[in-house]
């Protein structure tokens, strides 16, 4: 087994599905590439069992095999290459010689056979998203996502597809975002959750992309194909909880703001909240909004007014200030809307511009109760 292949293009294949590769592996082979060598194709593999990833690349060969090869030493070895030709050879005593312009390198490799074959999916259901539409959509909803172990439903991104349109949600129990696009629609109705360490692969890899992603999908498992990529996971297993019955329908109280003011004025109050609960205490009366933060322990304390406005209600209300900034973060309007309705219900908030044709999204923050 021999092939030639270019230095950089090699390892920026290879960076992507190391990306697969858990640090602590149960299985030895996982901690390998799988090598699937036919003419001048090679198919390269990584798996950590629940989630499989393999590329296409265009070589130099007229032989075939198929080895399992170390992919920190691998990874390490190329970094260190300015661009040029390498050359691979399979050697008899179990070993895969790598030659440069420099020298020769010596890898030990493992047998093909032994690396886990990747799952594949009887009579799917399958949707076809542009590859800038699904990293738009896991980026917008990803970071609302849960971290318990105990509820894994809410640790993924919930897939929601139909004639209607396409719907994805994440929800940790204090944030929630609703990412949806009219645009685009299925003719099954299906969903899914997605588990977020394939999301966040793919994400990386196809942002700024102009490709079609088709998206695969059974019971338990998705496959998204792309260029010469595809990835294999398995899926989150239980039923999501019904966000929309936590969307509040009335809510009167309605303040629109510049996003960049509103998020600097957060960031800079929240430096003087509460550590524990960075709680943010909004206070808005006619045209104006009033933010501030106070840290009783230490006699710390901040204060700012903002000009906005405002249909509705006197308010107070308290917000969780890391929620309030990720959420303003993640949206790219100039001026977004908080809608309200008791200081006890959740906020809603969305952009009033800077959205795509078909494409919505809805932002849920609950409140923090307001001491004294």
């Amino acid at each position: 087994m021999k092939f030639i292949v270019s230095s950089s293009y090699l390892l920026k294949q290879l960076q992507i599905l190391g990306g697969v590769i858990n640090n602590n592996n149960t299985l030895p082979i996982l901690d390998n590439f799988l090598f699937e060598l036919k003419q001048d194709k090679l198919k390269v593999s990584a798996s950590d069992l629940e989630t499989t990833m393999s590329a296409e690349l265009d070589v130099e060969s007229d032989s075939e095999g198929s080895i399992a090869v170390p992919a920190k030493l691998l990874l390490d070895t190329l970094k260190t290459f300015p661009e040029q030709p390498l050359t691979f050879v399979v050697e008899e005593n179990n070993t895969i010689e790598l030659s440069s312009s420099y020298g020769k390198y010596a890898l030990a490799y493992a047998d093909g056979e032994e690396f886990p074959n990747a799952v594949s999916l009887d009579e799917p259901n399958s949707t076809t998203v542009s590859a800038d539409v699904l990293a738009t959509a896991i980026s917008k909803t990803i970071f609302a996502s849960g971290n318990d172990d105990l509820r894994p439903v809410m640790s993924g991104v919930f897939f929601q597809f139909s004639s209607e349109g396409l719907t994805f949600v994440a929800t940790d129990a204090h944030k929630l975002v609703k990412y949806s696009r009219e645009d685009i629609s299925t003719a099954n109705t299906s969903e899914f959750i997605m588990p977020k360490k394939p999301l966040n692969l793919l994400k990386g890899i196809l942002s700024g992309s102009d490709s079609d992603v088709l998206i695969e999908y059974n019971e338990s498992n998705a496959k998204f194909t792309f260029d010469d990529t595809q990835l294999v996971c398995r899926l989150i297993d239980g039923k999501y909880p019904n966000y929309e019955a936590v969307i509040p329908k009335e809510n009167p109280n309605v303040l629109t703001i510049d996003r960049t003011q509103f998020l600097n004025s957060v960031k800079r109050v929240s430096i003087f909240s509460n550590k524990t609960t960075h709680q943010v205490k909004l206070k808005i009366a006619g045209a104006e909004l009033n933010i501030s933060a106070e840290d009783v322990d230490y006699s710390n304390k901040a204060e700012e007014r903002l000009t906005c406005d405002y249909q509705g209600d006197d308010l107070q209300i308290g917000f969780n200030s890391r929620f309030l900034t990720e959420m303003l973060n993640n949206l790219n309007a100039t001026n977004v809307q908080l809608e309200m309705s008791l200081p006890n219900r959740a906020g809603i908030l969305t952009p009033k511009d800077g959205l795509d044709e078909g494409e919505k999204v809805t932002m849920l923050v609950m409140p923090v109760m307001l001491n004294g």
